[in-house]
């Protein structure tokens, strides 16, 4: 094997962080390959890519409900034949340059690449290997198609495995590894030197609060469970992630000052230091997306999930929440009520801990490429 592609495409930023992990992971571990990491969406049509995540975008932020819509119809009915049939027109362009680069391996971390390059086999117009990263904890079947043409699916779970399988999935081509995550989160980080770095006492119970980055998602929920924690939980630490997001940033900061919180609640932008911040907290209060839950699994953390996206980030939180790991705080519910019942009750915070490890999978990456490449 010489040359491999990564496909991912623009609808989120999980499916470019998890290309990204397997990108670096054969570059440091094979660098006798080549690899080369494309936007397969951009590559077809830049205008339609820019179109289709813009509107992705805006749906996830003002009418979530019309996303939810459309990931449910798009998993069967006219709305599935016609995402199909769109991608094969569309792989014809994509043809162009996979005769070009004449891969080995192609690995696709969204359903689109898969779609596009397994028509282009089944057509004998390409025999490259084709691989498959499902990014969710809920199986869609978007992902399945061309699955007879596809030689690899890699799942976060064993019951999504068992749903391909009763799909008609050969077994033998399905493996349990989980998301693709980056390698820090396996390397062990000094607590004290980041809590020093943080100016946080290390003898508290520490927060990790993500506020739904980039397009502020679920902003007035956000910043209603921060002012809840801020104003009834004086003894924890926080640590809020505003993202690239000035406005959520300026709302964290007033909260802040309103409740005289500098000492023990930190304001933190955009950052790239997620394995360390993950180190030394106790619980993590995030949207449920595919990476971040695998990030938070893999350090061991209790989740706290607001704001999901109906469709996919729905059916991961109720994934989660069912599988003990997990607290959803819904639309009308207290966050109050459902923090003081963790704080509380030190033991229902610990199982949820213990329950981590039924999902976590530190090494997903790693063990991929290991799949891939050393078979």
């Amino acid at each position: 094997m010489k040359k491999v592609i990564i496909f991912y495409a623009s609808y989120g930023g999980g499916h470019l962080n998890a290309a990204k992990s397997i990108q670096n992971c054969i570059l440091k571990k094979y660098p006798q390959l080549d690899v080369e990491l494309i936007d397969c969406m951009k590559y077809v049509n830049i205008t339609i890519e820019k179109i289709t995540t813009a509107a992705y975008r805006e749906m996830a932020k003002k009418a979530p409900w019309a996303w939810g819509r459309i990931y449910s119809d798009s998993q069967k009915g006219p709305l599935a034949h016609i995402s199909s049939r769109s991608n094969k027109i569309m792989a014809i362009k994509l043809l162009k340059l996979l005769k070009e680069k004449t891969p080995d391996l192609i690995i696709s971390t969204h359903p689109f690449g898969s779609q596009m390059c397994s028509y282009l086999k089944r057509k004998g117009k390409i025999n490259s290997k084709i691989a498959t990263i499902m990014t969710d904890f809920a199986p869609h079947d978007q992902w399945l198609v061309g699955s007879d043409y596809t030689d690899y699916f890699f799942v976060a779970h064993e019951k999504m495995k068992q749903y391909l399988i009763s799909k008609k999935i050969d077994s033998n081509k399905i493996f349990v590894t989980g998301i693709p995550i980056s390698e820090r989160f396996s390397e062990k980080f000094d607590r004290k030197e980041i809590f020093k770095e943080l100016n946080l006492q290390e003898n508290k119970k520490t927060i990790l609060f993500f506020g739904g980055g980039e397009y502020g998602l679920g902003k007035t929920k956000t910043i209603e469970i921060l002012t809840c924690l801020a104003k009834h939980f004086k003894d924890i630490s926080i640590i809020a992630i505003s993202g690239k997001n000035p406005k959520m940033k300026e709302s964290f900061l007033e909260i802040v000052k309103n409740y005289e919180r500098e000492d023990n609640i930190k304001v933190i932008e955009f950052t790239n230091k997620v394995p360390e911040l993950m180190s030394i907290a106790d619980l993590v209060v995030t949207k449920p997306g595919g990476l971040t839950t695998s990030e938070s699994l893999a350090s061991k953390l209790p989740m706290i999930i607001i704001n999901p996206i109906p469709g996919q980030e729905e059916e991961n939180a109720e994934f989660l929440e069912n599988k003990g790991i997990a607290v959803w705080i819904k639309k009308h519910d207290d966050p109050e009520i459902i923090f003081r019942d963790l704080f509380e009750n030190p033991e229902k915070l610990a199982q949820m801990k213990e329950n981590t490890k039924l999902l976590a999978q530190k090494n997903s990456t790693e063990n991929i490429c290991k799949i891939l490449l050393e078979n």
